[in-house]
């Protein structure tokens, strides 16, 4: 067998039928769309549309509620806070606030207050001052010698 012998199988490719390109070809004029209306036109999306009745979409019901007053917090996790006092960028001596923590770059804006989370390992001995925290996050900063404070105001 030589290249200019190889073909594809017998039927594997068929050829695009051509639309609109007079009697002859059994698909002139209407292109096969029918006469008029709606679906002959193009640029027509009918997506969901059910001729009148009522769309599967709008005859389920409602799900769920958005508080309109919920809080967000920025979130910091315990291994990010290490990294930034590895690196010198945040000093370990020092009572370490949510300002602090703006400041340094490790969250770029407070939003309802920051609230610290306790992925990551902590080996530093740190005092924080933040608007919230996990519980494993609080016993994770007292094993490693610190304390962190949550603020009253923002505790549920």
């Amino acid at each position: 067998m030589k290249l200019h012998e190889l073909r594809d199988n017998p039927g594997a490719v068929k050829s695009k039928k051509r639309v609109g390109r007079g009697p002859g070809s059994g698909k002139g004029k209407t292109a096969g769309r029918g006469i008029k209306g709606q679906k002959s036109r193009s640029g027509v999306a009918l997506n969901g549309y059910e001729g009148g009745q009522m769309p599967l979409y709008m005859r389920l019901p409602k799900r769920g509620f958005n508080k309109p007053n919920r809080k967000k917090f920025a979130v910091v996790n315990l291994g990010i806070i290490q990294k930034f006092v590895d690196a010198k960028k945040l000093d370990a001596k020092k009572e370490i606030t949510e300002d602090v923590l703006v400041e340094a770059g490790v969250v770029r804006r407070k939003l309802d207050g920051v609230r610290i989370l306790a992925k990551g390992e902590i080996s530093a001995k740190l005092k924080l001052n933040v608007t919230g925290a996990s519980k494993s996050a609080i016993e994770a900063v007292e094993k490693a010698g610190g304390s962190l404070t949550v603020a009253a105001a923002a505790a549920e």
